[in-house]
């Protein structure tokens, strides 16, 4: 290294090394393959069929401390840390002398033979070592970690290499994923893609993201759900359908929400809201109970217990159990502010009477429902793809599950009259006429797939990132989401 050393930028003086490196015949970035047989995880855990014999690790150097002719170097790989030892007789002088070039967060591949210190950590012999990367940036420091949630979220490569519980929540994302897939594929649900790029951004009521097809000369949006293209499909004959699918709103950015998310959208013919609630009760308990091995779990210091049957709540009977105010008796939109402000709940002048109305139960029915909860029957007015309920035509066959006071599935018995449908549709293009923009516009297509004929179907959206956050203790959206959507810096 240069006599300068005190004066050169940590990056500097990586970059001498790897020139230092490359002077001796060694570049480390020319490295093409490392044959890795054993991972750390394994190794520590299987000790007694590792012990002895010979493996071949590599990582990210993590710690290095050097005691004369020997040092201990901790490796991190995909599933952990692992400690190696390295001798100079053992290496010989000239591989040992590799360490004098090595930073924390070089790239290293080791070969030896596995054991146990005297302190009874489980280590690997360095018989044999390669550098395969060179870092030449610094890490995280070790004992502080990357605390800076905001650098956590810009750098989550960064994030990962310090934040051993990081790694965690994305590995318990990967098996939900997998649990949810091979549940579907047991009862005979077949998983398809639809399109992500629409003409029509329909399904629910949100704002679209916006783009332009040059070749086509026409406006395309960001699918705002799953829904209508997977209902087509149970028109077509694919009596059980699934999607597990990125779906992109231009609205605000919270601890609850991100402009692009991970929904999960199911429909089955021959099924009702019944039938939904049902299925949605099986997979999350026996999610839950292949995750922990209980069906018990702590979210945000709230103890929450999914042994079924979850309880169920109507909305409107709980509204006026909270309010002494019936839906049906609020029935104007100037009536439905009014309501708000003497609760003094505030909301966005240009809401209509069920947007104001479905704000008033977000704020005094929803933040109760702690243990997971079904609340049901919603108003026909607050539900344009749901069935109506025959004991009462003014609600529908509708539940959202609730757990921790969030929602976290929506489900009903699928409206299949097109009649029906076209009254609702053209009810919501008054409101879009008047200004509400999150109100799609009419989907003549979809009207016209309906009108061939749909079974009667059961149907369920289910937020992943919102499951994910309750799975593993996460209180933002952001936590759970490997690049959330960050404004730039600068």
């Amino acid at each position: 290294m240069s006599e300068h050393d005190g004066h050169l930028s940590s990056r500097e003086v990586r970059l001498e090394k790897l020139q230092h490196l490359r002077d001796g015949g060694i570049d480390p970035f020319s490295v093409t393959q490392y044959d890795v047989t054993a991972l750390s995880r394994d190794i520590v855990q299987d000790f007694e069929q590792f012990e002895g014999h010979t493996v071949r690790i590599a990582g990210r150097i993590t710690a290095m401390r050097r005691h004369g002719g020997a040092a201990f170097v901790d490796l991190l790989d995909t599933q952990g840390r692992i400690q190696t030892h390295w001798r100079e007789d053992v290496l010989g002088a000239e591989s040992f002398r590799l360490l004098d070039q090595l930073d924390l967060g070089d790239f290293v591949g080791v070969s030896g033979e596995v054991f146990k210190t005297r302190r009874q950590e489980v280590t690997v012999k360095a018989e044999a070592v390669q550098i395969l990367s060179k870092s030449l940036r610094d890490l995280p420091e070790k004992h502080h970690g990357l605390t800076n949630v905001d650098l956590r979220y810009r750098q989550r490569y960064l994030d990962l290499i310090a934040n051993p519980d990081v790694r965690q929540t994305f590995e318990i994302r990967a098996r939900t994923m997998g649990f949810i897939r091979q549940f579907l594929y047991g009862r005979r649900y077949v998983e398809v893609e639809t399109p992500v790029l629409q003409t029509i951004a329909g399904g629910t009521e949100a704002r679209p993201f916006e783009t332009f097809h040059n070749a086509l000369g026409m406006p395309l949006y960001l699918r705002i759900a799953l829904e209508l293209h997977l209902k087509r499909l149970i028109v077509g004959g694919i009596d059980r359908v699934y999607e597990i699918g990125r779906v992109f709103r231009n609205e605000g950015i919270s601890t609850r929400h991100n402009p692009e998310f991970t929904m999960l959208e199911l429909y089955q013919a021959y099924t009702d809201f019944e039938g939904m609630m049902e299925l949605t009760e099986s997979l999350l308990v026996g999610l839950v109970q292949e995750l922990f091995g209980t069906t018990t779990l702590s979210y945000q210091g709230q103890a929450l217990d999914f042994a079924p049957p979850f309880a169920r709540v109507d909305l409107v009977e709980r509204l006026f159990e909270k309010t002494g105010v019936r839906w049906e008796s609020v029935t104007t939109r100037e009536e439905a502010h009014a309501f708000a402000r003497d609760l003094g709940i505030k909301v966005d002048p240009a809401q209509d009477r069920a947007q104001v109305m479905d704000k008033v139960v977000g704020t005094v029915v929803e933040p109760d429902l702690v243990q997971p909860t079904f609340l049901w029957h919603h108003p026909v007015d607050i539900s344009p793809l749901a069935k109506r309920d025959p004991a009462n035509p003014l609600l529908t066959e509708r539940f959202e599950l609730f757990i921790a006071g969030r929602e976290l599935a929506n489900a009903f018995s699928e409206l299949n009259d097109p009649l029906d449908q076209r009254e609702r549709f053209q009810a919501q293009q008054l409101a879009r006429a008047q200004g509400n923009d999150e109100m799609p516009p009419l989907d003549e297509d979809f009207l016209l797939a309906l009108e061939h004929g749909m079974p009667p179907t059961g149907g369920l959206g289910l937020g992943i990132d919102r499951l994910i956050m309750l799975l593993t203790d996460s209180p933002s959206i952001r936590d759970v989401i490997l690049f959330p959507t960050m404004r730039p810096l600068g």
